[in-house]
């Protein structure tokens, strides 16, 4: 399937590693223009020179340019979206994952930090809040634009209580989904399951610690946990990711996607 990406633009928050580096490179690959944002430019260029190998036999792909932000500071969000449409020309795509992967605050209640949980909301929901108001006039002008935010299957539970950021976004997408519309502008968000990432492999540390059990134990329950019986791999988060930044996706907006392996069961988990 053609997904009609060809020539079209995005920034990705979060783009150094993991999901981000994984959705940078099969937009790229479609043939848009990315650029990878964090708050390090030396992670930002060694994930340039990564993406730049892999696509150096594609025909038609993408440029990828490094833009470092600060995603708690408006003022630099504002400078890096006009970096990115200076580069580029347009902006059409965001996809939203600046965070802390797995939330700041992960105990219990009596050890919880409010300070935790406040810059943990500030990084991911105002953050992303910061990035859509940022990049929509961008894609007004243009009559089109794919927002996608990357959430999380905390928001779906109550092991954390870093879990309410992910909740929040889903009241965010959908109000921003109703909002821009009427633009060409669709809103979604995706909520990953365990995904092999260099991040995970620290929570199955943490998780281990926890539980007096070891790290290779924890991915093991994982696993044994979801329907599909393996970790997901990040680049299965970039073809949906592409998928919903392309125009063949027009029809689907202000929802909350479960790309988990059937982790999640509600009731029945």
């Amino acid at each position: 399937m053609d997904l009609q990406l060809k020539g079209k633009s995005a920034i990705i928050t979060g783009g150094s590693m993991g999901i981000g580096k994984a959705a940078a490179l099969e937009l790229a690959r479609e043939g848009v223009n990315v650029a990878i944002a964090a708050r390090r430019m030396s992670f930002l260029e060694e994930a340039a020179a990564d993406l730049q190998r892999e696509l150096s036999g594609v025909t038609g792909a993408g440029r990828i340019l490094p833009v470092v932000v600060d995603t708690t500071d408006m003022a630099a969000v504002s400078a890096a979206m006009a970096t990115t449409a200076e580069a580029f020309g347009r902006i059409d795509i965001l996809v939203n994952g600046a965070a802390h992967p797995g939330g700041l605050v992960r105990s219990e209640l009596d050890e919880a930090d409010p300070q935790g949980l406040l810059q943990d909301i500030d990084i991911k929901v105002v953050g992303y809040f910061r990035c859509a108001k940022a990049v929509a006039p961008y894609m007004r002008r243009n009559r089109y634009g794919r927002i996608i935010n990357i959430g999380g299957l905390t928001g779906r539970g109550s092991k954390q209580l870093s879990g309410m950021r992910n909740l929040a976004i889903v009241h965010m997408t959908k109000t921003l989904s109703d909002q821009l519309g009427p633009d060409g502008i669709t809103v979604n968000t995706m909520h990953p399951g365990v995904v092999e990432t260099p991040h995970i492999h620290e929570l199955y540390a943490i998780e281990a610690r926890k539980q007096g059990l070891s790290p290779a134990d924890i991915e093991a329950n994982y696993v044994k946990a979801t329907p599909i019986r393996r970790v997901l791999q990040p680049e299965e988060m970039g073809w949906l990711i592409a998928f919903l930044a392309s125009p063949r996706s027009g029809c689907i907006t202000g929802e909350s996607l479960g790309c988990d392996g059937g982790l999640t069961r509600g009731i029945f988990l």
